[in-house]
């Protein structure tokens, strides 16, 4: 099995190309603004996204799915109010640490954040509480229009199981999991390559949610012909 850098983006390119044959376009992230992007993609962390679309309509009852609104709401409203996603003291306490540094550092302005360099905003995110790799990129990509690739858990899994990179003792890591995506779409336009990871990522989730789970269901998988190679 060959596992060149070279070799594994192209597989991991055809992967992508069966799931959209497969799947179709998926038309992520399933928000209505960017702010509720990134309120997603903290609340999102650790739990399904059914429970995160319970708190995220509770926070739009109480008029707190806008920058203002979250700013204004009391700690312990806010609480309340995302309970359904878990860990709610963390992930309140995260929120209002986002919300404090767009005042202080971007003039409480998502479209000054997002007109920040990648290089300079994505170590901001990361120094947050509540925010590793995963959530500061899903940040960047969806909510901010940066062209970064994000991985996770589904892709993880695929790239182990399907054997891309050279096995590790520790899980495979994310900044290896990221790499290897970039030189997957390293071939296409710059100004496309955004979309592609955008929906690279939808399609992975989708396949992992019906294949790739903890214990892999392998027969139907679009992937499945790539098994063995």
């Amino acid at each position: 099995m060959s596992r060149s850098p070279a070799s594994s983006a192209r597989r991991l390119r055809l992967m992508h190309d069966r799931l959209k044959q497969a799947y179709g376009p998926q038309h992520w992230w399933p928000a209505r603004t960017p702010f509720e992007v990134i309120l997603g993609a903290y609340l999102t962390q650790n739990t399904a996204w059914r429970a995160v679309e319970h708190s995220l309509e509770n926070l739009r009852a109480a008029g707190a799915l806008t920058i203002d609104g979250l700013r204004r709401i009391p700690m312990e409203e806010l609480r309340r109010l995302i309970r359904p996603s878990g860990f709610f003291t963390r992930k309140a306490s995260a929120l209002k640490a986002f919300i404090a540094l767009l005042d202080r550092e971007f003039s409480g302005s998502l479209e000054a954040l997002a007109a920040t360099s990648t290089r300079t905003l994505r170590p901001r995110l990361l120094a947050l509480p509540g925010v590793g790799p995963e959530t500061a990129d899903a940040i960047l990509l969806y909510a901010l229009g940066h062209t970064v690739p994000v991985a996770d858990e589904y892709l993880r899994r695929i790239v182990e199981r399907h054997g891309l990179l050279e096995p590790q003792v520790a899980p495979i890591r994310y900044d290896a999991l990221a790499e290897l995506t970039r030189r997957t779409f390293d071939a296409d336009p710059p100004a496309e390559r955004a979309s592609f990871y955008n929906e690279f990522h939808a399609l992975t989730v989708a396949v992992g949610k019906a294949h790739c789970g903890r214990a892999p269901r392998c027969e139907g998988c679009p992937l499945a012909e790539d098994l063995g190679r």
